[in-house]
């Protein structure tokens, strides 16, 4: 029985109105003057928020950076007084379109990100709401607590947009949602009331009732709506685990406390501002270990639900064939997939305690009693089951763009059911996939849960297409009401369910939601037409029935989306993974710079912008604002690799400079180190002198302002002699065995480190190949590729070609030292000659050191490094990384004695001419310093520093202020020949390097004033 309400003291419900146009000029001079952070209504920060990963996208008014939550508040307040809407952001990875809005979008992540108190004790923290849930959760580990819930997002989705949002994860099987894991919030709301709430007590409601201003306005409109909507949200909520769909009125029960945090979570950003967070903890458990369970199919797995659930495990998940068929044609995780037992379908469940034995146990007594499974597998070590849960939590990017199947989008991605009724509702399911002609999606999920995952083969970009879509989401919804289920079990309501929710909920808690809204903001001014009053789903998309976008020719062929450059620049889904601190390479400028911009989902953005027609970002190649955005790019090729689906920036990058600066002078670092493998062939003649005057103090400032350099970098010292040099007075040796073999003479090895061309000599013989060098000169085009010369590039490559052309076609293996350069032979010369038929076998016969002699030699036993030497971190190149791999170099090290640790340290920072550009030194320096740098001042004095990239070495040599000498591995091969340490041959040590300088300085000025005298005749 409810208590009788005063109908006074229940607000009217918001309906929607027009959308609010505040005078932006007059807004951002205002946020300006008073706001302590970065205010940004340029049109490239416009066109880098416009969306997120959902369907949708609303062009803001304008960015704010707060520095501080108190900056926040003042900019909240600034929009008060222009009747401005707000948008409060994390991660910006949204799925149901409630991070995007015509409005001023608050992005806590740069700066309000602080942890600010820990109390273990009582297993409690408060933050900021810019925090990232996986750098948290580090600095929570020496207490040894985390927060329990752990969405897929979790290297870079942000504890306020996790508040937003509900967030659950696969831990919640476990831990439960956000709002079973939250103590308090402090919260703004529009009009500017800023108060603190959590459970409140009996005695406390009543006196904030009793008060007689916005506060106690604001709480007697709060007990009204328990009273007059309480019995309906009993009848009417689903009781399943994963109801994220609709407000949380049910927060309001007394037998909820009547928890005023708890009704706030999962509002997106509709109600209030979230300022700070006070989050209850879990012990992080000691051990772990999954058992996988094979099916023939995912309804007969789910089937098995209901009787696995009672058994307590951390995480109880599913997935179907297809998605692990699009993740082993998109060769994601091969050797993880190799792991998984037989059958068609799976369920993955996890278990956690104090001691090994106990997981493992749970997990043996599972396996043995699940009879009808048709395979089952058993991992209790860390890095099984690591590799486990990467395939897991790829499921969103591997079912976005699958080879030979239409793109995939959200739009009914996450509804859930009582775990109990969840194989029905996957069989009627799929009867509507046929029935609509959408085959059979990938699915999977959170099947403890009940919650399916699914992204659709939705035509997005035609009007039969988009009412198509409408008509399926509407089915669906009938479907999973008539299951007792929930719109949403993750991902929230936002504009892509916000109008449906009266079908789950009924008229009167729609109302009831309208008069919350209204209680909270009544002039809609809160991330407006989403939940309540909300836009139409199939309003607002990203593409929809008039997108047609630009189609530029272009000189890189694209053929993974399908030959055109649109369809790159929108392959991004907005997951934001290229946002994560920690771990792989992707994305480095970000990293460094926190920045949206220079993420690889910022870069994509402002590129999608471009092609566009009604889009911030006018000029089309000729933009200015990507031009700037792209300039930090260090093209490391991280994200080709690191992004769930394959955004290879480097190579956009490279096609827009090529157009960018088309018929147009250049920026001068594109000609001193984009034409490198010229200046470095002149050097040759003389390259005592080239070194000399680049150390000479005084000239070496003007030589470095002359070609665009940054005054803080040396310049490389070129060897004495090269590499080509040394080979053509040299004899062949060994009696080649294992056939022949041809060493790409590359720029950085033939003219800086020879030494390491000489090694690798020395090791392919005593394998047993024969090696030759190619007599004619060859480049792969590299430096002309980064600097966006592309036509200058394809000439090299041609030429190349012409010179390897018989090589190729006898099956002559073609073995690269410099990483970067075995990529360019690897990937980027199919792209640049796709007409060219021998450009395949070049792929196909390329090969680096370690996985030559891996295929071809494996029976040869490599040298044993000495003892003392056995120990070595090792540094990999981001483009080996990202397009060879380093497995093979991994397993040839162990077979040679070494004890590697391979860093996940990311990229070096200096990438090439990246380092060495005018403005770019602190970026790389910074990205250095977050993880390779602080690395190598620890190893100790005999751990050996491996580094194949040339970038890289002479990152560790000019950075690290260490004694550290980084090495090749073709060095450490060949010093074991020796049985001796390795030492690296450099070109000229840096005592020499001065008095090379000293002493070249004389005739340099003579030199001078040779030239002068004869300019003046």
């Amino acid at each position: 029985m409810t208590e009788p309400m005063s109908v006074v003291d229940l607000p009217p419900p918001v309906v929607r109105g027009t959308r609010p146009r505040p005078d932006p000029r007059a807004l951002e001079r205002a946020l300006r003057a008073r706001v302590d952070g970065e205010v940004r209504f340029d049109a490239g920060s416009l066109a880098a928020y416009s969306t997120d990963a959902s369907n949708y996208r609303h062009v803001p008014i304008g960015v704010v950076v707060p520095r501080t939550v108190e900056a926040a508040v003042e900019a909240v307040a600034v929009c008060r007084e222009h009747d401005a809407p707000l948008l409060s952001r994390g991660g910006g990875t949204s799925l149901a379109g409630q991070c995007c809005n015509a409005a001023v979008v608050i992005d806590w992540s740069k700066y309000c990100n602080r942890l600010l108190s820990v109390d273990p004790d009582r297993r409690l923290c408060t933050v900021e709401p810019g925090i990232v849930l996986d750098d948290l959760n580090r600095r929570l580990a020496p207490h040894g607590l985390q927060y329990g819930p752990r969405p897929s997002t979790h290297a870079n989705c942000t504890i306020g947009g996790m508040i937003g949002n509900n967030s659950c994860g696969s831990t919640a099987q476990a831990y439960g949602k956000v709002v079973d894991n939250l103590r308090g919030l402090e919260v703004l709301c529009h009009d500017g009331l800023r108060i603190r709430v959590g459970r409140t007590g009996d005695e406390e409601l009543a006196r904030l009732t009793s008060r007689r201003d916005r506060l106690g306005e604001l709480f007697r409109a709060l007990t009204a709506l328990r009273d007059r909507y309480g019995d309906e949200v009993r009848a009417r909520y689903p009781r399943i685990p994963r109801r994220v769909s609709g407000y949380n009125l049910d927060s309001l029960l007394p037998e909820q406390g009547f928890d005023v945090a708890g009704l706030l979570v999962g509002s997106e950003s509709t109600l209030v501002t979230v300022l700070r967070a006070e989050l209850e903890l879990v012990t992080v458990p000691r051990h772990t270990a999954v058992a996988v369970l094979g099916f023939p199919d995912l309804a007969t797995a789910a089937e098995h639900v209901p009787d696995i659930v009672p058994r307590g495990p951390q995480t109880l998940e599913g997935l179907d064939d297809r998605l692990l068929g699009f993740e082993r044609a998109e060769h994601l995780h091969p050797e993880a997939l190799k792991l998984l037992p037989e059958g068609d379908s799976y369920l993955m469940v996890g278990f956690a305690g104090d001691t090994i034995e106990e997981c493992r146990d749970r997990a043996r007594d599972l396996i043995a009693d699940v009879r009808d499974a048709i395979g089952s597998t058993l991992f209790d070590d860390p890095e099984h089951q690591r590799q486990l849960w990467q395939v897991r939590e790829s499921g969103l990017g591997a079912t976005a763009h699958a080879p030979g199947e239409p793109d995939a989008w959200p739009g009914w991605e996450d509804s859930a059911v009582p775990p109990e009724r969840l194989p029905g509702y996957l069989r009627d399911l799929n009867g509507l996939f046929r029935e609509f002609g959408y085959g059979q999606p990938a699915v999977y999920g959170h099947f403890g849960q009940g919650c399916v995952h699914v992204r659709m083969p939705f035509d997005v970009k035609t009007a039969q297409g988009v009412a198509t879509m409408r008509a399926f989401v509407e089915r669906a919804t009938d479907l999973v009401v008539g299951y007792g289920g929930s719109l949403s079990g993750e991902h929230g309501d936002g504009q892509a369910r916000g109008e449906l929710l009266e079908k789950m909920f009924g008229p009167e808690l729609t109302e009831a939601f309208a008069r919350l809204k209204s209680a909270f903001d009544p002039h809609d001014r809160m991330n407006p037409g989403k939940v309540v009053a909300p836009y139409r789903l199939d309003d607002d998309l990203r593409f929809g029935a008039g997108f047609r976008p630009a189609e530029p020719a272009t000189v890189f062929s694209y053929p993974h989306d399908g030959d055109r450059f649109s369809a790159a620049a929108a392959r991004c889904v907005g997951v934001g993974k290229c946002r994560s601190l920690e771990g792989g390479v992707m994305c480095p400028s970000y990293r460094a710079t926190r920045e949206e911009e220079h993420s690889t989902r910022g870069r994509s953005r402002l590129l999608f912008e471009m092609l566009r027609n009604a889009s911030p970002i006018d000029g089309g190649w000729r933009s200015t604002e990507v031009r700037d955005a792209l300039d930090l790019c260090l093209a490391c090729k991280g994200c080709r690799a690191d992004c769930p689906v394959n955004v290879d920036m480097a190579t956009y990058k490279a096609e827009f400079l090529h157009h960018h600066y088309r018929g147009r002078v250049r920026p001068v670092v594109h000609y001193s180190m984009g034409w490198l493998p010229l200046w470095a062939a002149m050097a040759r003649r003389a390259p005592g002198t080239v070194n000399a005057l680049t150390r000479m103090p005084g000239l070496s400032r003007v030589i470095k302002a002359a070609g665009g350099i940054a005054s803080e970098r040396p310049v490389p010292l070129f060897a004495e002699g090269h590499f080509t040099g040394w080979w053509r007075r040299r004899r062949p040796k060994g009696d080649g065995a294992r056939g022949e073999v041809v060493l790409w003479p590359d720029t950085f090895t033939n003219s800086f480190t020879p030494a390491i061309g000489r090694a690798a000599v020395e090791v392919l013989e005593a394998a047993g190949f024969r090696v030759r060098v190619p007599r004619g000169t060859v480049c792969c085009g590299l430096t002309w590729i980064s600097t966006g010369q592309l036509g200058i590039a394809r000439r090299a490559l041609r030429r190349t070609l012409d010179v390897l052309r018989e090589d190729l076609r006898r099956g002559t293996p073609i073995v690269g030292l410099e990483p970067s350069c075995t990529a360019v032979l690897r990937s980027d010369a199919a792209e640049l000659l796709p007409e060219d038929p021998d450009v395949r076998l070049l792929i196909g016969q390329t090969r680096t050191l370690a996985e030559l002699l891996e295929e071809r030699a494996p029976d040869w036993r490599p040298p044993q490094v000495e003892p003392a030497h056995a120990r070595a971190i090792v540094q990999r190149h981001c483009h080996q990384y990202a397009v060879m791999g380093f497995e093979a170099d991994r397993r040839l090290l162990e077979r040679a004695g070494v004890d590697a640790d391979v860093l996940d340290a990311g990229c070096c920072g200096l990438a090439g001419d990246f380092g060495f550009t005018r403005g770019h030194y602190e970026v790389s320096r910074d990205v250095a310093e977050l993880g390779l740098l602080p690395a190598v001042r620890d190893a100790s004095p005999d751990t050996l520093v491996l580094a194949d990239g040339f970038s890289c070495r002479t990152q560790i040599e000019q950075e690290a202020g260490t004694g550290h000498v980084p090495v090749h591995l073709a060095e450490v091969l060949a010093a074991g020949l020796h049985r001796t340490a390795p030492r690296p041959d450099r070109p000229v040590p840096p005592g020499t390097a001065r008095r090379l300088a000293l002493a070249g300085g004389a005739a340099a000025l003579a030199i001078t004033v040779v030239a002068l005298r004869r300019r003046r005749r």
